[in-house]
């Protein structure tokens, strides 16, 4: 079962989004429902649902909706139509106690720009949403050190917000939204304030976090290669609307539309796709002398690939994790795919 489902979603902003939404539905354009009366399509007909475990990436331009998309599921902002559901159940419906409960143990969120409170050192960011939820403060103190070391923040518990540099701020929020177990973690552009190294940085961290926690994340970027990289999935939205779900090898092997491969041009494919992607299934007959000592997993990059198999005069062997042969991949298919028509 999905944890977080959007069915038949609109978002419309303005003095009567209800109106708007009839006329919209109804054939008007966007632009001539902003000009003629303030009102802005932010999201048109989502319908789409979030596995649990998977980080979920929405991405598009400024102005798609991505931001809008993910408010929805904490309920900062209420559909104009259409449903949201957390664990099955409608958040739209949710009674004020029933949110409160949703926000404090099961959805926690990391904001663009830190979002730490100025008069709280450290520990005490890390340790608020723990605070509220009214634990002793021996247990919520000992939950947010465990937390500031698993960060790498050791020995700046005592720190002041802004006796920090903007990765180790990023860091603290990071803490703060995970330290109270949620199932859920939202992430609207966390990294995108910080510099390219520091960027890298936190998004390693997120993902060997990832691999330890496997927790529900939904995290928004503008960023194509920040997208491709940490997403198993990703939602492209174009003003507003679904252009494109799939993962990143979908997309990138199969863009949907003019928009998608606009997006795609500069993208370094060999670092998205893998040998899985470029494997022949069927592994050729190779005559004496012919075969390769070498092998590869199928989760090995193709820029890793390509100087192997261009030492190679057969195809080279992609193998499981118990070393069966799955198929192979000869510098053929590498260039077939990093060189596309």
């Amino acid at each position: 079962m999905a944890i977080v489902e959007f069915t038949d979603l609109f978002k419309v902003f303005g003095p009567d989004p209800a109106g708007a939404l009839a006329r919209f539905r109804a054939g008007a354009d966007r632009d001539a429902l902003r000009e003629a009366g303030g009102h802005t399509v932010a999201l048109a007909d989502i319908s789409l649902a979030i596995a649990p475990g998977e980080i979920f990436v929405v991405m598009g331009l400024s102005g798609s909706g991505k931001s809008t998309l993910v408010r929805l599921i904490n309920r900062l902002i209420r559909p104009t139509s259409g449903q949201v559901r957390v664990a099955g159940a409608d958040v739209g419906a949710m009674t004020d106690s029933e949110l409160t409960a949703l926000r404090r143990h099961r959805i926690s969120m990391v904001f663009q720009h830190f979002g730490l409170m100025p008069h709280r050192t450290v520990l005490d960011n890390v340790a608020y949403g723990l605070a509220i939820q009214k634990q002793p403060r021996s247990a919520y103190e000992a939950t947010a050190r465990r937390w500031v070391e698993t960060v790498g923040l050791s020995g700046f518990e005592t720190a002041w917000p802004d006796e920090l540099s903007g990765g180790m701020r990023q860091r603290v929020g990071l803490a703060r939204a995970l330290a109270t177990d949620p199932d859920i973690l939202l992430m609207d552009e966390p990294f995108s304030a910080l510099d390219p190294l520091i960027r890298r940085d936190m998004q390693d961290q997120l993902l060997a976090l990832q691999g330890d926690l496997t927790k529900t994340i939904v995290f928004i970027t503008h960023d194509l290669d920040e997208a491709l990289r940490l997403g198993d999935r990703i939602a492209i939205l174009k003003d507003g609307a679904l252009a494109q779900l799939g993962t990143p090898e979908e997309i990138l092997l199969a863009p949907a539309s003019d928009y998608v491969a606009a997006f795609l041009r500069d993208v370094n494919r060999g670092r998205v796709l893998t040998a899985s992607s470029a494997m022949q299934r069927t592994p050729p007959q190779v005559g004496p002398g012919q075969s390769s000592a070498a092998s590869i997993a199928p989760e090995t990059p193709l820029e890793t690939v390509l100087p192997l198999v261009a030492e190679q005069d057969v195809p080279v062997a992609v193998v499981d994790a118990d070393g069966a042969v799955l198929g192979t991949v000869s510098r053929q298919d590498v260039i077939a795919l990093l060189v596309p028509k």
